[in-house]
């Protein structure tokens, strides 16, 4: 048995990786979470809070859950349930938003705490979990190359930069690829800092307001995409590489978590 160290664990490797996972994963939805705190009438002041709060309970749901499983886990928001969101808020009050939250992660903890999910877990064929994760990782791979339509420069020298590091320098392709790019992006003047300075979004509490038909016509799908679409591919891609994650524990601490800090 391979003895894991402190050293190993905390090797330039491992911490890139770290570091590419959550960039990817945060900077990429970012976007949707505007849209859908937006459709919620949220002012800029809350959708700040909105993102800084977010911050704070996938860091410390990701280090808690990752130390106690030995496992890597990573806690992220659903993208494909805050893709919904930013289509169905519309008419709705921010205050109705937070009461959708609560519901669906209500739902969440009690699918955790029953073992629901756990059992369907188990019956999924290991073929299936792994068809789960092709298709997760299919669209990214596909979308990479649709910026070639409209940026060739751009995409192309960090297509050239991914190819190359895979050649000589695998385990950090994606970062140099992210410096390549960077650096290209500075030589055309592609990047603007804004004017005002940066300062701190402090999360405002927001009384939730419980409408039957919200939570049915909204909180309830949402829930659903979330366990279908991110929940349960997340374990697959868990159990597709060999680790057995405790399904029903993880579901009851991040959908707690959630619960708590919907407000």
């Amino acid at each position: 048995m391979q003895r894991i160290t402190a050293r190993s664990a905390f090797s330039f490797p491992m911490l890139v990786s770290g570091f590419v996972a959550v960039l990817v994963g945060y900077s990429s939805s970012a976007a949707i979470i505007f849209q859908a705190a937006q459709a919620a009438g949220a002012s800029p002041m809350q959708i700040g809070g909105w993102l800084s709060m977010l911050g704070i309970a996938m860091g410390l749901c990701s280090l808690g859950l990752s130390l106690w499983t030995r496992m890597p886990i990573l806690c992220a928001w659903s993208t494909p349930g805050a893709a919904l969101l930013a289509t169905s808020l519309h008419g709705l009050s921010i205050n109705e938003a937070i009461g959708i939250f609560i519901f669906a992660n209500a739902l969440i903890v009690l699918s955790g705490v029953t073992g629901l999910f756990a059992r369907l877990m188990k019956v999924i064929p290991p073929a299936l979990a792994s068809a789960m994760l092709a298709g997760i990782l299919l669209r990214f791979g596909l979308e990479a190359f649709t910026g070639l339509q409209s940026d060739v420069a751009l995409c192309g020298a960090m297509l050239l930069a991914w190819l190359l590091a895979r050649r000589w320098l695998a385990r950090y392709a994606i970062l140099a690829t992210l410096a390549v790019g960077v650096a290209m992006a500075f030589a055309r003047h592609a990047i603007h800092f804004p004017a005002q300075m940066a300062s701190f979004a402090l999360p405002q509490g927001i009384m939730p307001h419980f409408s039957l038909t919200a939570l049915i016509g909204v909180g309830l799908p949402f829930f659903l995409v979330t366990m279908a679409s991110q929940n349960a591919p997340g374990v697959a891609t868990l159990q597709a590489h060999g680790y057995q994650p405790p399904v029903s524990a993880l579901m009851s601490w991040t959908g707690l978590v959630a619960l708590l800090l919907s407000p």
